[in-house]
């Protein structure tokens, strides 16, 4: 196989790919059992946030502290379809008003939102799943992009747009289930997602799919659109300069970003079982800036190794030291970023792969025939 300039992979990149792959479709269903499979499906969520970020910060340059709504979002449009089907008539008949979810009865509604309705369809909840958090990026990013907010300010607002979001989830308690969320979720089309079976079906799903974002990601990367991104995060100015439309690439990355973690929203409502506020606010979304920083914000690969990696450590520290896992947590950040700035990613760039190129190239050069002279290549003939 032939390498060339405008290739979608590199030869590395490739073998970094393949040996993601083989990680996650045959050496962690190989070693894990049931249980700790699910968790690491749980974390293959978070990779989707985490690959969307390496395009919008690690790319382009635009540091996002407010992934977690885009996340939160996706997961609310799937667990609404999967409340209302788990909240049929039959099911619900104890209820003062049958046929509604249970925290819609428990705070005196008596019919279902319109805006409710149709996530009864399975096929405009997968639609929402992606249009809703895009439309919301949409609209942040027209109304701080046009106007050339970015840097600090705009990290600083997306925060405060979790947080408003947190905020009125919370307080739409009918509606949305409050600060408990959107639990008690069952099946899918009449499949029950809380099975052993289930659980591992979902992992490979969200394996797929993760792949399918990935080479999204690195298709553009390789376009000429990638390569505006990365001018635009070094010089921006000249960029606008030479008279292309910074806010619209802009607008474009951010989104695609949102599309991305909506999906992984999704995938996680789907894996786990429910959705809560306490996945939209502040908190998850300054951690899943920490998986694509950990991974290398400059490597889609990295992020979701990234994404992995903390999330097992995060687990680890908890189940071992539940009094001082944050204080792991956050070693494991500082030193990161501290020691290798550009994270795991940088550490095999830079550090690894050079010493195994010096060493595949010592050892071709040791074994290579020694050229024939004139003399002998006479004789030879």
């Amino acid at each position: 196989m032939t390498f060339s300039k405008n290739s979608l992979f590199t030869r590395q990149e490739l073998i970094g790919f393949i040996v993601l792959a083989a990680i996650i479709f045959l050496l962690l269903p190989a070693v894990l059992d049931n249980f700790r499979l699910n968790l690491f499906g749980k974390y293959l969520t978070y990779a989707f946030v985490a690959v969307g970020l390496a395009l919008c910060w690690g790319a382009g340059g635009i540091l996002s502290l407010g992934q977690g709504v885009f996340f939160g979002l996706g997961g609310y449009c799937m667990a609404m379809f999967l409340k209302l089907e788990a909240s049929t008539p039959e099911n619900t008949s104890i209820q003062s008003t049958p046929g509604i979810p249970d925290f819609m009865d428990w705070n005196q509604l008596t019919e279902l939102p319109f805006w409710w309705v149709p996530f009864h369809s399975l096929t405009i909840a997968l639609i929402a799943v992606v249009i809703v958090p895009v439309t919301f990026a949409l609209i942040i990013g027209v109304a701080m992009f046009r106007r050339r907010v970015g840097g600090v300010y705009f990290a600083i607002i997306t925060q405060a747009f979790a947080a408003i979001l947190t905020i009125l989830i919370i307080g739409q308690q009918g509606f949305t289930g409050g600060v408990n969320g959107i639990t008690d979720l069952r099946t899918l089309k009449g499949w029950d997602i809380r099975t052993d079976e289930a659980k591992e079906v979902l992992y490979f799903v969200n394996a797929f799919l993760l792949f399918g974002v990935l080479l999204i990601a690195q298709f553009v990367r390789k376009s000429k659109l990638g390569r505006i991104l990365i001018a635009m995060r070094d010089q921006e100015d000249r960029v606008r300069f030479s008279g292309y439309d910074v806010a619209s690439f802009k607008i474009f990355i951010f989104c695609l970003g949102a599309a991305f973690a909506g999906i992984g929203g999704a995938m996680f409502t789907l894996q786990v079982g429910f959705m809560s506020p306490t996945l939209v606010g502040i908190v998850p979304s300054i951690e899943m800036v920490i998986f694509c920083a950990v991974g290398g914000r400059l490597s889609i690969l990295g992020a979701v190794y990234g994404a992995l990696l903390v999330n097992w450590a995060k687990t680890s520290f908890s189940e071992s030291f539940p009094e001082l896992w944050l204080f792991g947590l956050g070693g494991l950040f500082i030193a990161v970023v501290m020691l290798f700035p550009n994270g795991l990613a940088g550490i095999w760039t830079e550090q690894i792969m050079p010493r195994i190129t010096k060493l595949w190239a010592a050892r071709a050069g040791a074994v290579a025939p020694i050229p024939a002279t004139s003399t002998e290549e006479e004789g030879a003939i």
